[in-house]
């Protein structure tokens, strides 16, 4: 088994799990295309792709049909919900604190759902096809995003059902991290989409449980601090942090929060699991170097 690992004097900063998007509105529910600048289907141009399913976009008349019967079974989910409410009963879960009911781009999330947009001999049209959930399953495989300093990379490995740790990594795919020039969150609508925009125009728009990480470890403003920089009192605090953690942690990474205090981001590839990637192992300490509770971040100190 082999977890992949940055190069020498390579910063690795995150791992999460990556896919192809899938639409979401009615119309273009459980699908997705791969398009040319004029709209046409390329995946069958994408060169070592197997065959894949072929979407074809609900009619008007369906998208309405499914609405209604949607509207009708929601109306019998208040119904229900309403009486347990009256009768002292609980209700799972909650409003997700992502994600939106409202596009914002009608013509690529509702009418269509395009999850590369690619001229001939762009960026886009080299992503590995293991990213694609209509072509590989992840009861089978799984697929991570790996950032580091210099790079943004896509591993595959083999997904062996109640064993989350095992883990045997496949290079798919890299680009230097200069080759992507934005970073687009698409809340529409779990709030787990980003869209990837390349130097040459081409995209992607891929999802991720921990969008969060991915855009912000991808964010070409985030600046880290020398730990030679720091004062007494702060670098006791990083190096307290970092040997709580587990032994193959590689060296603590510290950024400064817009409101003034520090995040300590550690990163080991022990805690990869197949269905989350690596854990966030990071605390927040002030400007004195006092780690604090949870209950006293500020607005800018929690992840965003």
């Amino acid at each position: 088994m082999s977890v992949w690992q940055p190069g020498p004097g390579e910063v690795l900063l995150a791992r999460v799990p990556l896919t192809f998007a899938t639409g979401a509105a009615m119309r273009v529910r459980g699908m997705r295309w791969f398009r040319d600048t004029e709209r046409n289907d390329i995946q069958h141009e994408l060169a070592g792709w197997p065959e894949g399913p072929v979407y074809t976009a609900r009619s008007t008349g369906d998208t309405v049909a499914r609405n209604t019967f949607k509207g009708a079974a929601m109306a019998v989910g208040v119904a229900i919900m309403g009486v347990l409410t009256s009768q002292g009963g609980s209700t799972p879960g909650g409003p997700s604190e992502e994600g939106s009911d409202t596009s914002d781009d009608r013509g690529d999330e509702v009418e269509d759902f395009p999850v590369m947009w690619a001229a001939p001999a762009t960026v886009a049209r080299t992503l590995p096809w293991q990213l694609d959930p209509g072509r590989s399953s992840a009861k089978r495989y799984r697929t991570h995003a790996v950032i580091t300093d210099r790079r943004l990379v896509i591993v595959g490995f083999p997904y062996v059902k109640h064993n989350d740790r095992l883990i045997d990594d496949e290079l798919l795919w890299e680009i230097p991290r200069s080759t992507i020039t934005e970073v687009v969150p698409r809340d529409f609508r779990d709030g787990q989409d980003v869209k990837i925009v390349f130097a040459d125009g081409s995209w992607c728009r891929l999802s991720s449980i921990k969008r969060i990480r991915l855009i912000r470890h991808l964010d070409k403003d985030v600046q880290f601090i020398p730990l030679d920089t720091l004062t007494p009192a702060q670098r006791n605090t990083v190096e307290r942090f970092a040997a709580a953690q587990p032994p193959d942690s590689q060296a603590p990474l510290v950024s400064q929060n817009a409101c003034g205090c520090f995040r300590v981001h550690v990163v080991a590839p022990s805690t990869i699991h197949a269905f989350f990637g690596d854990s966030e192992l990071s605390t927040v300490m002030d400007a004195q170097g006092t780690e604090l509770p949870l209950t006293e971040y500020h607005q800018e100190d929690f992840p965003s």
